[in-house]
């Protein structure tokens, strides 16, 4: 609750998409909402998405890695609004590339977005959540979470990362109150596309018919993909759900397809499916 009764939620990458429209549905269930973005100047789209729904944001900066900038952030909230009631590490970033085209360099930054920012952050917000004996913190994974993907090899890797140590964290602070949780979107239409970090094309490059195959098959997942806006009421649901549950899914097709993940005991049947992506 903020020091008038209401309960306060933090959500990461507000800019655009899923994260936007996170923020603007937390609004309009009552939650007194801080929304953050790495560059305030491009908050239009949200604030008037907020206009338009008829509620308030309270907009800030925040670079998920910059850890200094991240204490600051859950620092001021605090003194602003007296407690953070719900998380939602939302900022990501995907990249296109196979092992041999990625520098360490990409494969870092690909940590430092979605594995270390999302981390950093919940350990702020978990001692004033314990002390409270409640709060939630509810992670934006993604399907590639649970499912290896070709030519995802960082960004699966890091969200493998967060949701094994998200997965690790949970029962521990369950007994003090908090829930913690992930949610896992399949392809949902958002400027997420546009972030991809890829390849430069070279018709001589060994993965070349490999990587235009699957980047055929993309471009048709994400023409039929699912609305932010869905994505984003899913979300709400999961960071203000009573029941606890650690895995989420924005939609039924994400839900089948993790699915098939998890109940995969040797791999086959993943390799199986995505392999036929990129012949």
């Amino acid at each position: 609750m903020n020091q008038n009764g209401q309960p306060v939620a933090l959500v990461t990458g507000t800019s655009s998409g899923m994260g936007l429209h996170t923020a603007v549905e937390l609004a309009r269930r009552g939650l007194v909402v801080v929304a953050t973005m790495r560059d305030t100047s491009r908050a239009a789209a949200l604030t008037d998405a907020a206009a338009e729904a008829g509620v308030e944001l309270d907009v800030r900066a925040l670079d998920v890695t910059d850890h200094d900038a991240a204490r600051t952030c859950v620092e001021g909230v605090l003194a602003d609004h007296g407690h953070i009631d719900v998380l939602v590490n939302n900022a990501g970033r995907g990249a296109v590339a196979t092992a041999e085209q990625l520098s360490l360099d990409e494969i870092r930054a690909q940590l430092e977005v979605n594995y270390l920012g999302p981390v950093a952050l919940t350990k702020l917000v978990l001692p004033p959540m314990r002390a409270a004996g409640r709060g939630t913190v509810l992670t934006v994974t993604s399907v590639g979470g649970a499912v290896g993907q070709p030519f995802a090899d960082a960004y699966c890797g890091a969200k493998f990362a967060v949701e094994g140590f998200m997965q690790s964290l949970a029962v521990v602070m369950l007994a003090h109150g908090v829930h913690v949780s992930v949610i896992e979107p399949a392809a949902v239409a958002s400027d997420f596309v546009g972030n991809l970090a890829r390849p430069e094309g070279d018709p001589t490059d060994p993965y070349a018919a490999q990587l235009d195959a699957y980047r055929a098959r993309s471009a048709g997942a994400f023409a039929n993909a699912q609305s932010s806006q869905d994505a984003a009421v899913a979300i709400a649901d999961a960071a203000t759900s009573t029941e606890h549950r650690f895995r989420w899914q924005t939609s039924e097709g994400a839900t089948a397809f993790v699915g098939m993940s998890l109940a995969d005991i040797d791999g086959s049947r993943v390799l199986g499916v995505t392999r036929s992506w990129i012949e």
